[in-house]
């Protein structure tokens, strides 16, 4: 490989993973030698850029686009010069695809162009004064191109205005603005790339300093009784993940509908791709009753306008709303928004705010090559029922919740881990997190016997992802003992955890629940208690777990009762022995050892006696395992008419008749 291929990925994830030069995977980077040019494929962000995410062509067949002829017909010319790109891809089994700007980075003599669309530059490039202020900036330096539709026509306008530079400086232009679109700037080395850039930055400081003192702004609590509802009502089949942002550059915006509409309308291709072309507004919100009546009122209005579901809402006095397939779309899709309200602050300093006007906003929104950064800016899963749903484990940082946690986020579901163990909690979630992922696992601590604490964990989910659809209840503590070794506290402890955690995990779930079903009254949610082969039959020396299990189960049934006209199914797993848990498995505090100590097991000797005594009581001979418990958790999930049932998992230590 060519040291310059590993300078390109170098300086591509240099400017790629700062969100002042490139957001949501935008930009483009390339190098050249005589025969061949490597770019970035379409869709790769730079961040991640590796070798993998290069398309080389062939110079010489790209030569074709400059002097080929192509239809009047823009939809079918766009189409033959997509075949003449793909002609020139020296490896089409890599099925990568060109970045549609291939060609602008071939008529640029430098061996690297790096295109960015970072936000300081923007603020000029989309003002009315965007010409006049470069050119006072720069002066003849800089090659200005008044914003032209991209794809062929804005080759064609780019390949005119280079050659009439040459002829007359007799060398290319190092620094390129396009209008309302972004720079590109090119060098023969990666180091006079970045001195030209922040030359570039240096200047614009000077005229235009940089956005400061940006504090952000609290949650506001009563939107735990809008999101659910504004979730539903902008998803389709699939519930999708909303994410919120506030802090006091956007609380500039969402003050009244003068401030407001110099946010409502794209500055730059990038804004159509992830948040479409119009973005709805609210200003009645006083409380959570007038901003869903605003909103109910707005949207079939608003879908009738503009033929969509909004990506973006905008609330006075709480913030700006994304909603998308998935959670980390609908980051990209707040990060955008977030940059053309940037933008739009500095462009306002620069003699007003240059909208793309409805013409070039149609041309990019129906233009195939962004409708194919958004398909693959799609998830791209298993397509499986629970992907990109939200639920909630509690008990979730260790043990069977920790296996249970990982098997859901394995599944593409958004995950709260709720433990009270918040060391172990959150290296659990950064452990999760590590891969680039579509979902998110969230860490909140969490005491499922407090009721505050559950109740401000439900509020948590919805502030971070806009609803809730399943929650498992499987926090639980077991101290083992007979009468005699029993003390009222540690019974009283075992049933606030055991028993009521259960119920105050339901009780605040079933709220936002609730919600959505009345939304959607087809919309199925869960409520699954992780109870036990104690909770079905007793269980010798073990009387306060079993007694609040039994309650537990008794629970189950009489809350699937109460919430079954809600779509709500409540119902029980009851595993047997995990042996390979710290519940059992704890060298010093595991039930094989307190069971030892409590003389449970008449003649043991040993942990191993112990162990062997209940493996021999299953008919399967061994303990339960995770596999078998989310076996019975998906079914639960997927199915749609049970409800109200203790489900045994206990290789057939336990029978109902």
């Amino acid at each position: 490989m060519k040291p310059e291929i590993n300078e390109l990925i170098e300086i591509s994830k240099y400017y790629g993973s700062n969100k002042e030069y490139v957001i949501a995977g935008g930009g483009n980077t390339s190098f050249k030698d005589d025969e061949t040019i490597w770019i970035k494929a379409s869709g790769q962000a730079l961040a991640d850029l590796n070798l993998d995410g290069l398309v080389a062509l062939s110079r010489q067949m790209l030569h074709k686009i400059s002097s080929g002829i192509y239809s009047d017909s823009a939809v079918t010319r766009e189409d033959q010069v997509k075949e003449d790109l793909f002609r020139s891809i020296l490896d089409p089994g890599k099925n990568r695809r060109p970045s549609v700007e291939t060609s602008l980075h071939e008529i640029i003599k430098y061996k690297f162009v790096v295109h960015l669309h970072p936000t300081l530059i923007n603020g000029i490039l989309c003002s009315r004064n965007a010409k006049n202020l470069t050119q006072k900036l720069f002066g003849d330096s800089v090659l200005f191109v008044p914003y032209t539709d991209p794809g062929y026509t804005l080759f064609k306008k780019l390949e005119s205005e280079i050659i009439s530079y040459r002829e007359k400086f007799s060398h290319d232009p190092q620094i390129i603005f396009l209008e309302n679109h972004g720079s590109f700037v090119g060098a023969d080395t990666t180091e006079e790339i970045k001195k030209l850039y922040e030359g570039i930055f240096q200047k614009i400081e000077e005229q235009l300093p940089p956005i400061s003192d940006v504090t952000p702004l609290t949650y506001n609590p009563i939107l735990h009784k809008v999101l659910p509802t504004i979730r539903i009502l902008l998803s389709g089949e699939q519930p999708g993940v909303i994410r919120f942002r506030n802090n006091s550059l956007i609380a500039r915006f969402y003050q009244n509908q003068q401030e407001f509409h110099k946010i409502s309308l794209p500055l730059t291709p990038d804004i159509i791709v992830y948040c479409k072309t119009r973005y709805l507004y609210i200003e009645q919100s006083s409380t959570a009753v007038k901003i869903l009546d605003s909103f109910r009122y707005q949207l079939p209005h608003f879908i009738s306008q503009y033929g969509y579901l909004p990506k973006v809402v905008i609330i006075k006095d709480m913030g700006i709303f994304a909603i998308a397939e998935t959670f980390a779309n609908a980051e990209a899709c707040l990060d955008v928004y977030e940059d053309l309200i940037k933008i739009s602050y500095y462009a306002s300093l620069c003699g007003g705010i240059k909208f793309l006007n409805p013409e070039e906003v149609a041309f990019i929104d129906q233009w195939e090559v962004e409708n194919y950064r958004r398909k693959i800016a799609q998830p791209t899963g298993s397509g499986n029922k629970l992907s990109n749903k939200i639920a909630i484990v509690t008990g979730g940082a260790q043990g069977f919740g920790a296996g249970i946690a990982e098997s859901l986020f394995a599944l593409n579901m958004n995950v709260i881990i709720a433990d009270l163990n918040e060391v172990t909690g959150k290296s659990f979630v950064n452990l999760l997190s590590s891969g680039k992922r579509q979902n998110k696992a969230v860490f909140v601590r969490t005491d499922v016997s407090d009721a505050e604490s559950v109740k401000e964990l439900i509020i948590t989910t919805v502030r971070e992802f806009g609803g809730l659809d399943i929650i498992i209840s499987n926090a639980g503590i077991l101290k083992a003992g007979g009468l005699e070794e029993m003390d009222a506290e540690t019974f009283s402890k075992t049933t606030e955890v055991n028993y009521n955690g259960y119920f105050h995990c339901a009780k605040y779930a079933s709220e936002v629940m609730k919600v959505q079903n009345q939304e959607k009254p087809g919309y199925f949610t869960d409520i699954i208690q992780i109870n036990s082969k104690s909770g079905l039959r007793g269980s010798n020396r073990n009387f306060a777990y079993a007694g609040a299990k039994f309650g537990g189960i008794g629970l189950t049934q009489s809350f699937a009762l109460e919430l079954a006209p809600f779509r709500i199914k409540v119902n029980s797993i009851c595993p047997g022995n995990f042996y390979e848990g710290p519940l059992w498995s704890d060298p010093t505090k595991g039930l094989f050892v307190q069971y030892l100590n409590t003389g449970k097991v008449p003649g043991a000797k040993s942990i191993e006696d112990v162990r062997k005594h209940y493996e021999d009581m299953v008919p399967m001979k061994r303990g339960c395992k995770l596999e078998d418990v989310m076996k019975a958790l998906l079914y639960l999930v997927d199915q749609e008419y049970e409800t109200g049932q203790a489900l045994p998992v206990t290789g057939g230590q336990v029978m109902l008749g």
